[in-house]
């Protein structure tokens, strides 16, 4: 999926987004569970690759965590700056991180990388690789489904991963699996996330 077409579709709906989506309140609190003990183990700075209204950098702040957050959306930036103007947010692309080799001690990419066709997923988790310190950790959010594939979803074409096929991926990338999950709740689509170590 090109970025341009991402920015473009979540920048038109990003009012809609934030307004409905953009409060841990909200989420689930399985969840709020992984993130809060992932974040608890961090040593060092950490960046919400993907950080969209904001929430989750504000969330890993809250814990201790010295946080700041990316996004590709303008206007998701815009936003998380005005409704968290203590914490840092700038604008740029996963696959190539504005922060220095083995800088970081924690980088979470909560369903940041669910619109990348599977062809360019590698080229991300090597940035995150090159970005964190050694034993630094990432905590991987994703659509867990039984085979690699597209959906529909209500912004712009995104896919299924399976679990172990996105730990697979992690580990050509250069990463230790620590720990995976997959929940499914009623309604929705299931959900995978991989804790990982560099």
């Amino acid at each position: 999926m090109p970025i341009e077409q991402i920015r473009s579709r979540y920048g038109s709906r990003a009012a809609e987004y934030t307004e409905h989506l953009g409060s841990v309140e909200v989420t689930a609190a399985e969840d709020r569970r992984v993130i809060a003990e992932w974040a608890a183990a961090i040593h060092g700075p950490a960046l919400d690759a993907g950080s969209g209204p904001g929430h989750w950098t504000a969330f890993l702040a809250e814990r201790g965590v010295k946080a700041e957050g990316l996004d590709v959306v303008p206007e998701f930036v815009e936003s998380a700056r005005q409704r968290f103007p203590q914490l840092r947010f700038r604008l740029g692309e996963l696959e190539a991180l504005p922060v220095g080799d083995g800088s970081l001690g924690g980088i979470l990419s909560w369903y940041s990388v669910i619109h990348t066709e599977p062809e360019g997923v590698p080229a991300i988790l090597g940035e995150f690789a090159r970005c964190l310190r050694p034993g630094g950790t990432l905590l991987l959010g994703f659509f867990d489904g039984p085979r690699i594939e597209p959906f529909d979803h209500a912004v712009v074409t995104a896919w299924f991963w399976p679990v172990e096929a996105m730990a697979e991926e992690l580990r050509r990338a250069g990463f230790e699996i620590l720990r995976t999950h997959a929940r499914t709740d009623p309604g929705s689509r299931p959900h995978g996330a991989i804790r990982a170590r560099r």
